[in-house]
């Protein structure tokens, strides 16, 4: 058999992995990236000499997925879970604890964002559960703005100081473009079984006691060894630096891949490739752009998948300087600086502080600034050194930290995540219903049903059963 994986990030790379499992040698798997470099959002740069992720820095540890991969592939030795140091959010122009009892930002309890909020807020806060019962729209457009709900009855502070930083770490945007059902479900499920109101939806979600196993892991040579390792087990050919450019359904049966970015009048013979059964792992926009002419009911859904653009700034300080006693710090988009200009950083990670593998005597002191927001385009068009010094400035306000760093990476991710909006749930239904009835082909990757790496992995693991299946 041989099949074609379009995308050679971590759910391309797990597709091929565990079709080798399943197909033996003799299958021709190969990975067609566009890229230079495997891995996509998953990329280990070398800071001050030691490996540093720039992409995804963790995954979560409580649904099981990634953590299983990485102990099948030989990885189990070098996990690495967070340290006891907490989180902190800018909220009102203070650094505060992020709060607890919370859904993702929302209260399961009316004093359990007390701190971070005016008394008004509070108070806004508090009044949820006496508001009239809550019920969500019947039938196919049953999902709502999830910004858009809790403002309603919440008010807009706790939002704008807590729930929009949350996911802005999740997905670059913030709750009025997202939709209730895909980014929290849990909460909506508890409302469709008769919960009255969000804070009733929320505690219903949390545990009464939680559990102490650890929420993150990575690895300590970076997320990078995870790519590695995914396609030295798969032994697949990899085409590097090639973009598909046309997929093409033969009468035949089977599949004709198309390479280069424009049509060439005389193309190489090497230009095609055919395969027995295709998957795509590729951001929504890609492959809607494949699926044009061949499952266009998929193509004009997948082309409705916003995207936002973000990058990560890497810092490596001087040994010794301090740092905050905190993991990071979560920023929202209306907070100001002292000088009433708004923040060009989203979120800090204190690396040095959150992970005991970058803790090291004597190493510089690592640490990584996000930056961007869905809809903010203007941020990013700043060069690599305007950025730098924009997250610098940033630091300093935050934590009074004005070391000069001894190295420093950038690292953009243009269109990096997609935005679970209002009806994602629907969407990505009816894509998955139109690719169905197409045998030999099967869809991966964030924009389906989760944005981490362990949801990537389930989608990956389910496009390879469907593709041997059939």
């Amino acid at each position: 058999m041989r099949v074609a994986v379009v995308g050679g990030g971590i759910s391309g790379l797990t597709v091929a992995y565990r079709l080798r499992q399943r197909l033996g040698d003799g299958a021709t798997i190969t990975v067609c990236e566009s890229s230079p470099v495997l891995g996509g959002k998953l990329h280990t740069a070398e800071l001050a000499g030691r490996p540093f992720d720039v992409g995804a820095e963790a995954f979560l540890a409580r649904r099981p997925e990634a953590l299983a991969l990485a102990r099948e592939v030989g990885l189990e030795a070098d996990l690495d879970h967070p340290t006891p140091a907490s989180a902190t959010v800018r909220a009102g122009g203070r650094t505060l604890p992020l709060p607890r009892g919370t859904l993702m930002g929302v209260p399961a309890r009316g004093d359990a964002v007390a701190g971070l909020l005016s008394d008004e807020g509070s108070r806004r806060v508090e009044a949820e559960s006496t508001l009239p019962g809550l019920t969500l729209p019947d039938g196919a457009d049953s999902d709502v703005s999830l910004g858009g709900l809790l403002r309603e009855r919440f008010g807009d502070e706790l939002v704008d100081r807590l729930v929009d930083p949350l996911l802005g770490g999740v997905y670059a945007g913030g709750a009025d473009g997202l939709g209730l059902r895909a980014t929290l479900p849990g909460l909506a499920a508890a409302i469709d079984r008769g919960a009255a109101s969000l804070t009733e939806a929320a505690a219903a979600q949390l545990p009464a006691n939680p559990s102490t196993a650890p929420v993150f892991a990575t690895l300590t040579g970076g997320l990078g060894t995870l790519v590695e390792r995914l396609a030295k087990e798969s032994a697949a050919d990899l085409r590097l630096g090639e973009p598909v450019r046309e997929l093409t359904r033969l009468s035949e049966g089977g599949w004709r891949l198309t390479f280069g970015a424009a049509a060439a009048a005389h193309a190489p013979a090497d230009a095609e490739l055919t395969a027995d059964a295709v998957v795509l792992a590729v951001p929504p926009s890609a492959a809607s752009r494949l699926l044009a002419d061949v499952v266009p009911a998929a193509a004009t859904e997948l082309a409705a998948i916003e995207l936002a653009s973000m990058a990560v700034i890497g810092l490596a300080l001087p040994p010794g300087t301090e740092l905050p006693q905190a993991s990071g710090v979560l920023i929202g988009a209306r907070e100001r600086r002292t000088d009433g200009g708004l923040f060009t950083a989203k979120a800090f990670t204190f690396s040095a502080r959150k992970w005991a593998h970058h803790t090291a005597d004597g190493a510089p002191v690592l640490l990584r600034g996000s930056v961007g927001r869905f809809g903010d385009t203007g941020t990013l068009r700043a060069t690599d050194d305007e950025l730098l010094r924009l997250v610098r400035r940033d630091l300093a306000e935050l934590t009074g930290v004005t070391a000069e760093p001894v190295d420093a990476v950038v690292r953009r991710w243009g269109g990096g995540l997609p935005q679970y909006g209002v009806g994602h749930v629907e969407r990505v239904a009816r894509i998955e219903r139109a690719v169905a009835d197409v045998p030999g082909l099967a869809l991966a990757g964030a924009a389906l049903h989760g944005v981490g790496v362990p949801a990537c992995i389930a989608t990956a693991d389910a496009a390879v059963q469907r593709v041997v299946g059939r």
